[in-house]
């Protein structure tokens, strides 16, 4: 199963590309409009990119009077990232948008490097997201998470269905004479290539701590099909595409073929027997 990463794509404006995906993750929808952070929100570094777009959305009234129909429309399963200021807010959104039919899951942001973050913890929130919807709820958490596994263990016992791992990192560019900082906001949500190691160790301590019994889905830096297939081999059940889209439209594509010739390569009949390899125990 392939997704984008929220806020990595927009289905309105590429609908071609969305329509290649397993399923859209819309970009993370608030309780009240937001208009995000000052510009500029975007930064190349020399091995990913920096992000800080301050969660901008136009709340979930008219999100779901005038974006989720037209979303609808597209004919894709759809994910919806749901953000808040405090659990109260994140189960709002989630009462509003979790009983669509063509809302397939939701994914809880809880972990956003540029915005404040909630004022209770990441289980409390879901408890409040799960007591006000029936639809699967994934919590997305951060990797700077000193013990992920505890954290991921604590999210799923308080009624989340799965885990997306990992959000972008915390990051800073200076601007090469000024030396001022180049986001507005001055550090933002930093992802690319330099993130997969770190998104790999991430799901490979949460399959180990969950004994391979939840749905993960991992993302961060992926950009081939062999980089999907580490990640599945980690412990992903399914892959998200993140800031590969912003260069390669075709990478839903292209990595959905490059993955199937690398199982067909190591024998793999199905993606599910990939799945944790990398726990299997090490021959001498």
């Amino acid at each position: 199963m392939i997704l984008n990463a929220s806020g990595c794509l927009d289905a309105l404006t590429a609908p071609a590309v969305a329509r290649e995906l397993d399923a859209y993750v819309v970009k993370t929808v608030t309780l009240e409009p937001r208009v995000g952070n000052p510009q500029p929100r975007l930064a190349e570094t020399d091995f990913g990119m920096l992000n800080s777009i301050g969660l901008q959305n136009p709340g979930v009234e008219r999100f779901c009077s005038e974006v989720l129909p037209r979303l609808e429309e597209l004919g894709i399963p759809l994910w919806v990232s749901v953000g808040g200021a405090e659990a109260t807010e994140y189960a709002e959104v989630c009462a509003r948008i979790g009983e669509r039919a063509t809302v397939h899951a939701l994914e809880l942001n809880l972990s956003c490097p540029n915005v404040d973050p909630a004022a209770e913890g990441a289980a409390e929130i879901v408890a409040a997201a799960r007591a006000a919807t029936k639809a699967p709820l994934y919590a997305k958490l951060s990797p700077l998470l000193p013990d992920v596994a505890g954290v991921a263990r604590s999210v799923l016992e308080a009624g989340a269905t799965g885990l997306s791992l990992v959000n972008s990192l915390r990051g800073l560019a200076l601007d090469e004479w000024t030396l001022e900082p180049k986001l507005g906001r001055g550090v933002g949500g930093y992802s690319g290539a330099a993130l997969r190691p770190v998104a790999l160790a991430a799901v490979f301590i949460c399959y180990e701590a969950t004994d391979g019994e939840v749905p993960i889905v991992g993302m961060g830096g992926v950009e081939t099909g062999k980089h999907a297939l580490d990640l599945i081999a980690a412990g992903a059940s399914a892959v998200a595409l993140g800031s590969i889209l912003f260069r390669d439209p075709k990478a839903p594509e292209r990595v959905r073929g490059e993955l199937a010739e690398e199982l067909d390569a190591r024998g793999f009949k199905r993606l599910e027997e990939a799945r944790g390899v990398a726990h299997r125990p090490q021959s001498d």
